[in-house]
C-alpha cells in the first residue's frame, strides 16, 4: 500500500476559533464532512483541521474560495470517525507476518492495538522500529510474554505455536515478572490459564502497585465470577460457560483435581484436554439466575469476545467476495500457506461443531442485559485473522450477536480508552484529540459493514492510506 503526507498551509481567517494562524503552520483540513462517533450526535457539514498530530478544531464547513483552497480535503458525502483500534492481537505469533502487520493495521482503520502476549525484546525492538519509520504506524501497547504456570500452555515446544508464555510457578516470582515488564515499557500485563490462584492474587496485587492494567483469560482453578472482577478485562469469552453451568461446582473441582495430578506433560495438552471435556458440557448446563449473578460481577471489567476468532469455522471467512483480495495482501508465503489449511480444513472437516461459536453470540446480549462493557479484539493472526480486515468482522459479528452499530464502534473507539484511562485523548472527534481518523463512503451507523469502505486514513495527523 503507498503511504503519502500532506503538508498545507490554511490561511483562512477565523477558521481556528480564535488560535494562531501563522503562515508557517502546516494544517490539514477536511471540509463538508459528516461526524460519525459513538458519543456524540452525528455532526453534518463540518470542517475538521488537525495541526501536527492533534485535531485543532472541529468548525462549520467552509464554503466560496475557502473551500475550494488546494489544501482543503474535500469530504462531501463521506463519514469521519475516529480511528479504531483492535483490542487483541499477537505480532509475533507467525514471523513471517510481523513485519506486515503495522501496515496492514492501517490500510483498514485500525490505528491503535493491544498485543497480549510476545517476547518482551522482540516486541520491543518492534515498537521501536516502527515508531523510527518515515512512515505512519499504528499505536502499539503491549503486555509482553503471556504470565502463566508452571506448566507454559504456549512454551515454544512445537513449532506451530510460539514461545508466547512464560512461568510464574509460585507467589515468590510474581512481583520479579510485573517488575521486569513496568520497567521494559510495558503497558499492561496478560495473565493466562495455568496459574494457581494465590500466584493470581499475587500478580495482580503487584500490577496495581506498578500502575499497570490487567487483561487475563480466567484461570482454569478458578472461575469468572472470582477471577474476572480482579482484572481490567477478560479475553475470548472463555471459561464464562463453565461458571454459568448448574453444576458449575462439579465441574470445577474436577478441573482442579485434573489440574492437581498433572505432573509432567505439556501445559497446552494439558488446557486442551480440560476444554474438550468441560466445555461443551458446560453450556449445555446453562443456568440463567446463575450466569446473572455471574455476569453482574463483571460490570467493571471490560470483555473482548473475539468473536471473529471462536466463530471462524462458522463463519467461514474464506467464502466472503472480499476474502481474495483481502488474502493476496498479505506476503505469498503466508497467503499460500493459509490457503492450503483452508483447503485441508474443507476436506477434513466439513461438519464442524458450532455449539461454542453459537455460545459466544447469545453471550453478547446477555453482557448488554447485565451491563457488562466490550471492547472489540481479533486475535490476529491466529484462526486465519487478517490484521485490520478481521477487525471489521469484529464489529459485524457484535452486531450480528445484538449491538447496535453505534455500540459496536464504540466497542473499536471508546472502550479501549477506558481499559488504558486515556479517553481524554483518544476515540472522538473534538479539538484536543489526537488525529487518528478514518474516512468512510457509508455511514457506520446504518450498516456497520460501511466500515469497511473506507476512502482514507489518517495516524498522528499523516496520511497513511489515500
Amino acid at each position: 500500500m503507498q503511504i503519502k503526507s500532506l503538508l498545507v498551509i490554511f490561511f483562512a481567517s477565523g477558521m481556528l476559533n480564535g488560535c494562531s494562524d501563522r503562515p508557517d503552520q502546516t494544517d490539514i483540513v477536511i471540509n463538508n464532512v459528516t461526524i460519525v462517533d459513538a458519543v456524540s450526535p452525528i455532526r453534518t457539514a463540518r470542517s475538521v483541521v488537525v495541526r501536527g498530530d492533534k485535531i485543532l478544531a472541529v468548525n462549520p464547513a467552509l464554503s466560496g474560495n475557502s473551500a475550494a483552497a488546494p489544501h482543503v480535503i474535500d469530504g462531501s458525502g463521506q463519514y469521519l470517525i475516529p480511528g479504531l483500534w483492535d483490542m487483541h492481537v499477537h505480532f509475533l505469533y507467525e514471523p513471517q507476518l510481523t513485519e506486515h502487520m503495522a501496515n496492514l493495521f492501517l490500510h483498514y482503520g485500525v490505528t491503535s492495538v493491544r498485543d497480549t502476549g510476545g517476547n518482551l525484546s522482540d516486541l520491543t525492538a518492534l515498537r521501536r522500529r516502527l515508531s523510527e519509520r518515515s512512515q505512519p504506524s499504528p499505536r502499539i501497547y503491549f503486555s509482553g510474554p503471556l504470565l502463566d504456570g508452571k506448566f507454559v500452555v504456549y512454551d515454544g515446544s512445537d513449532p506451530a505455536r510460539p514461545a508466547l508464555g512464560v512461568d510464574v510457578a509460585d507467589t515468590s516470582t510474581a512481583e520479579a515478572r510485573v517488575k521486569q515488564l513496568k520497567d521494559a515499557g510495558a503497558d499492561l500485563i496478560k495473565i493466562y490459564e495455568l496459574v494457581q490462584p494465590d500466584v493470581y492474587a499475587d500478580l495482580v496485587a503487584a500490577a496495581r502497585r506498578y500502575d499497570l492494567p490487567i487483561a487475563s483469560h480466567v484461570p482454569l482453578m478458578l472461575t469468572a465470577d472470582t477471577a474476572g472482577p480482579l482484572a481490567d478485562s477478560m479475553e475470548h469469552l472463555r471459561n464464562i460457560e463453565l461458571a454459568c453451568a448448574s453444576n458449575w461446582q462439579d465441574l470445577l473441582a474436577q478441573r482442579q483435581k485434573a489440574i492437581g495430578d498433572f505432573t509432567e506433560g505439556l501445559g497446552y495438552e494439558l488446557r486442551r484436554s480440560l476444554h474438550s471435556a468441560q466445555r461443551l458440557p458446560a453450556i449445555a448446563a446453562y443456568d440463567e439466575p446463575r450466569c446473572n449473578q455471574v455476569l453482574d460481577t463483571l460490570r467493571g471489567t471490560t470483555q473482548v469476545p473475539t468473536l471473529r476468532l471462536n466463530t471462524v469455522f462458522q463463519q467461514q471467512p474464506w467464502t466472503r467476495e472480499d476474502w481474495p483480495a483481502a488474502l493476496s495482501e498479505l506476503p505469498d508465503d503466508v497467503s499460500e500457506q493459509w490457503q492450503s489449511r483452508i483447503d485441508l480444513l474443507a476436506h477434513n472437516n466439513p461438519t464442524a461443531d458450532h455449539r461454542f461459536a453459537e455460545w459466544s453470540l447469545f453471550l453478547i446480549s446477555r453482557l448488554l442485559e447485565r451491563g457488562v462493557p466490550i471492547a472489540a479484539g481479533t486475535d490476529t493472526p491466529i484462526g486465519f485473522g487478517i490484521p485490520g480486515y478481521s477487525l471489521h468482522t469484529e464489529l459485524e459479528l457484535l452486531v450480528a450477536g445484538g449491538m447496535s452499530p453505534r455500540q459496536a464502534l464504540y466497542a473499536a473507539t471508546i472502550a479501549p480508552t477506558d481499559f488504558f484511562n486515556n479517553a481524554d485523548q483518544m476515540g472522538q472527534i473534538q479539538a484536543g484529540m489526537v488525529a487518528d481518523l478514518v474516512l468512510l463512503r457509508g455511514n457506520p451507523l446504518e450498516n456497520i459493514s460501511n466500515s469497511r469502505n473506507i476512502a482514507a486514513v489518517m495516524s498522528g495527523g499523516v496520511w497513511a492510506r489515500r
